[in-house]
């Protein structure tokens, strides 16, 4: 029987893909449990429908992606900590310091989109990779700077 996806199925497939399963498969799991709809025409052509319509919401977030991704590139932010003997700072400039800093610039991006290999421990000039969407990266200008 061919069953179309509405759910992540492990060992069988993501949502949207048409899957041969066997008849009691389908019928005593997948089916009562909603996580998959029997492939007809109809069902078929409503599957075609929302992957269009899915193509078209992922298009306009990357547009967005790569808009916010320009702006991230053109601006550059200072971040004052306090600072020991040799320029090593006290703590450590992490994530959330820098959206802090994009924040006050006007930006919001969430931390979790800012991908530090680890927390920034000296003073200087560094530039710090934001990942927006899977397809956009970003490459913000950050200032270390003594308070």
């Amino acid at each position: 029987m061919e069953v179309i996806l509405m759910e992540d199925v492990p060992s069988l497939g993501k949502v949207g893909d048409l899957v041969k399963v066997s008849d009691g498969y389908a019928r005593n799991y997948l089916l009562p449990r909603r996580k998959a709809v029997t492939a007809t025409a109809n069902s078929l052509r409503n599957l075609e429908h929302e992957r269009r319509l899915l193509q078209h919401k992922l298009n306009k977030l990357e547009r967005e992606a790569q808009r916010l991704a320009q702006r991230i590139d053109e601006i550059s932010c200072t971040v004052a900590k306090s600072v020991g003997e040799g320029g090593k700072l006290f703590g450590a400039v992490t994530s959330a310091d820098i959206e802090g800093a994009l924040r006050e610039q006007g930006v919001l991006v969430d931390r979790k989109k800012i991908e530090l290999e680890e927390p920034i421990k000296n003073l200087g000039i560094y530039t710090v990779p934001i990942r927006l969407h899977p397809q956009v990266m970003a490459q913000l200008k950050l200032w270390v700077v003594k308070e």
